[in-house]
């Protein structure tokens, strides 16, 4: 409990930690200034040791099995709202500095996506349960960042924004060809058929593409929507507009050529493309161990520097950059509450060591986007520097026409 005591220390500058160890002796960490206090009960001594060297995956792990317990009235969602306000002590940490240091050095190896692997590492997640997603995603099962005019936006409201948003700013035409790069659930396709594009949609995952085939056919639009279970480096085809929403996150480290590089094969000369992704307005970094581990193997959020590197190297015009930055804090904001509301309904699909692993998966992704450095990118990249109109008025208009 010593070396665990240092660490925390150390790290709690804001709010105040309680820890009742093995033995049920209480130890308090930091003033209880400028933030919550939080207690949690430790039941397993493997945890002093395993928490100062890997604090962040050895707490969620812990709090998933039930050897770390929330005491007092606390949640998951306090407790991780403490770290995420501690966050910058933390990673002054000597010990916690060389650790990040070594995940950095093997970043690329984690992120070896090959299209086998990428594909296995994308049904981990996806291939889950639908009945799982329909908990707490809107009816169209967006599961990628909505768009808020206002923080009190309903969930459905601001994800019918956010397809509006994206749909506005393709700027289609009647029967343009859209290929769209990682389809989900079909919500996005749907929307641009009803605008009158031909959509071809890639995904890997056989659920998703099950699903939304269904909603296609319900929709009446299997004449402009296709779906095909094929990662973006196993297809070819060229095509007007080419769209991707919540993909590019799993491309992972060094393969970002290889995905523009698709972009721009695929795209005709006067096309252009729309990319929404998560970013970080920090320079490049890795993927927290426990969401790398239980969550998105294989992922990366990458930075701005590291997408506009790679799109330099492939003669990629990037027309327009718009930065959403507390929009996916709201949204994942919406989903957890939804999520807690109907956690018995998740608990009967899979377990509790599942709920508690989701628990501690939203709270830790909606505070990333409260406290650190994520936010959202959407781009819009062409071959051609006049291929998209050289004033952003028209997506403006083209919301208003969508929306009239």
């Amino acid at each position: 409990m010593r070396l665990l005591s240092t660490l925390l220390r150390s790290f709690v500058k804001r709010g105040r930690m309680r820890v009742y160890d093995v033995e049920g002796a209480v130890h308090e960490f930091g003033s209880g200034e400028d933030g919550p206090t939080v207690t949690i009960r430790l039941h397993d001594k493997k945890l002093y040791r395993s928490l100062f060297l890997n604090p962040e995956l050895a707490a969620g792990e812990a709090y998933m099995d039930g050897t770390l317990t929330m005491e007092e009235g606390s949640t998951c969602y306090d407790f991780m709202f403490l770290f995420s306000i501690n966050r910058a002590p933390l990673g002054a940490n000597p010990v916690q500095g060389l650790l990040r240091k070594g995940w950095k050095t093997f970043r690329r190896y984690q992120q070896k996506n090959s299209v086998e692997r990428a594909k296995k590492q994308a049904r981990h997640h996806y291939d889950l349960s639908t009945d799982l997603y329909r908990l707490f995603l809107d009816e169209g099962l967006n599961y990628s960042c909505a768009y808020y005019t206002h923080p009190d936006n309903s969930l459905e409201v601001a994800q019918a924004a956010k397809l509006t948003r994206l749909v506005a700013k393709l700027n289609l035409e009647p029967d343009m060809e859209v290929l769209e790069i990682g389809g989900g659930w079909g919500s996005l396709a749907i929307r641009m058929a009803q605008a009158g594009a031909r959509v071809t949609s890639l995904n890997v995952s056989p659920e998703q593409v099950k699903i939304a085939e269904e909603r296609v056919r319900a929709a009446g639009l299997e004449d402009r929507v296709t779906f095909v279970l094929k990662d973006y480096r196993e297809f070819e085809g060229r095509f007007d507009r080419i769209i991707s929403v919540g993909m590019m996150e799993h491309v992972g480290i060094g393969h970002l050529d290889e995905y523009f590089g698709c972009i721009r094969k695929c795209l005709t000369e006067r096309g252009y493309a729309v990319v929404h992704s998560i970013g970080r307005m920090t320079p490049p970094g890795t993927t927290g161990p426990f969401i790398r581990k239980h969550i998105f193997p294989g992922g990366y959020v990458p930075a701005l520097s590291e997408v506009f590197a790679s799109t330099e190297r492939l003669g990629l015009w990037v027309c327009d950059a718009e930065i959403l930055r507390l929009h996916y804090y709201y949204t994942i904001r919406d989903w957890r509450r939804r999520f807690e509301a109907r956690r018995d309904e998740a608990a009967a699909l899979y377990d509790e060591t599942f709920c508690r692993m989701w628990e501690f998966y939203l709270c830790a992704v909606e505070l990333g986007f409260l406290h650190g450095s994520n936010m959202v990118f959407q781009l819009l990249l062409s071959k051609e520097r006049d291929a998209v109109p050289i004033v952003r008025d028209f997506i403006v208009d083209n919301e208003r026409k969508l929306n009239g």
